[in-house]
């Protein structure tokens, strides 16, 4: 079937297992989603009642990049998704965008299925709904940073002032006002995915997708790109879906992480559920260097049998460890552990943020004590 037509049904019905989420907050939905490479894949796997392992699609000479994937991504969330080299995870998101066709499964954007739309509502929808910015971020090298944010605007028929003046709204919110008339050789590698990453913002998209877009970069120039993607985020509040192969950057960017193996998804969940409670040892040895004060909050650390001390004050349910521990370590006694409405639910105490902030990342022995 040629790329980009519409496939009303998707196949697998027998397969498909639907996935209860509530749609109130929900932009994007993948169900059963396959992307299978080799003859005949569609309808292989039409024909089966069960879905087929590893070990069966090999068998018939197929290969299968996505397994049944079926996850929700929530408006206004960072989700990242996150494997091994080989796990599927930059698969996964091409199929989300259908730059790769999934064999079968249905992908819903705001309650359209991008699997039954046509190439030129699929182009118009990726023109108004979604930005992209990979790890080669493919500037032009002919065009200024400012001709190259402003392409898109271009390409959707904006006069020239019109487009020019929010390339360069753009360019200032990615900290590079005054930097618009150089061209991309005349940039430094952070500057060049900054033009990228303002590129992808211009046509404002309700869905931002990126993979892998800071690994080519150096470790200091890398941090800072994470530290302007948070401050950017702080203030656009975009549905990002953000591909990584690194545990560290998913759980300092992450509201939510799937991680994945042989291309299906072995768990979804918060940084901090992943760290406390890992479905698997394969997820269990991603945490293993992952220093457990970063990621745990003062709601999983409460200690029940502590009381709080007379003006011992009071910390966030919420809070990370890191961030509260000196507070804690220097109050009194127990500090009072506060949900979103000021209710208490229990007290922390200085020893269990002792004990997390001493535990060896790979120990979580002591988070259950």
């Amino acid at each position: 079937m040629a790329e980009g037509s519409p496939r009303a049904g998707r196949r697998l019905g027998a397969l498909t297992e639907r996935t209860n989420v509530s749609t109130a907050n929900r932009i994007l939905l993948c169900d059963n989603v396959w992307k299978v490479y080799g003859p005949n894949a569609d309808t292989y796997l039409s024909d089966r009642e069960h879905p087929p392992s590893p070990e069966d699609l090999a068998a018939a000479g197929l290969l299968a990049a996505v397994r049944g994937v079926s996850l929700s991504i929530n408006r206004g969330e960072i989700f990242v998704i996150m494997g091994l080299s080989g796990s599927g995870k930059s698969t996964l998101l091409r199929c989300m965008t259908r730059l790769v066709e999934p064999t079968a499964g249905s992908i819903l954007l705001g309650g359209t299925n991008l699997l039954n739309s046509t190439e030129r509502q699929l182009m118009q929808i990726r023109r108004e709904k979604m930005g992209m910015v990979f790890q080669n971020y493919a500037l032009m090298p002919h065009l200024t940073a400012l001709e190259n944010v402003a392409f898109p605007l271009k390409v959707q028929g904006m006069k020239r002032t019109a487009r020019e003046a929010r390339a360069l709204q753009m360019l200032e919110l990615v900290g590079l006002g005054g930097r618009g008339h150089h061209y991309p050789r005349e940039l430094s590698g952070g500057q060049q995915q900054r033009v990228g990453i303002a590129r992808s913002l211009t046509l404002e998209p309700d869905i931002w997708f990126l993979d892998e877009p800071f690994s080519a970069l150096d470790p200091l120039v890398r941090r800072e790109m994470q530290d302007e993607f948070l401050r950017l985020q702080t203030l656009l509040r975009k549905t990002i879906v953000f591909v990584t192969h690194d545990f560290a950057e998913a759980v300092r960017l992450a509201d939510r992480i799937a991680i994945m193996r042989e291309g299906a998804v072995v768990q979804v969940a918060t940084p901090e559920e992943l760290v406390l409670a890992p479905a698997d040892p394969y997820v269990s040895a991603f945490t293993r260097d992952i220093p457990r004060a970063q990621v745990v909050t003062a709601r999983s650390a409460i200690d029940l049998g502590a009381e709080t001390a007379a003006g011992g004050g009071s910390v966030p349910a919420g809070a990370r460890i890191i961030d509260i521990a000196e507070q804690v370590l220097g109050a009194g006694g127990p500090v009072a552990v506060l949900d979103e409405d000021g209710a208490i639910l229990g007290a922390l105490s200085r020893d269990a943020v002792i004990r997390l902030l001493l535990a060896q990342p790979h120990t979580r022995a002591a988070l259950a004590q």
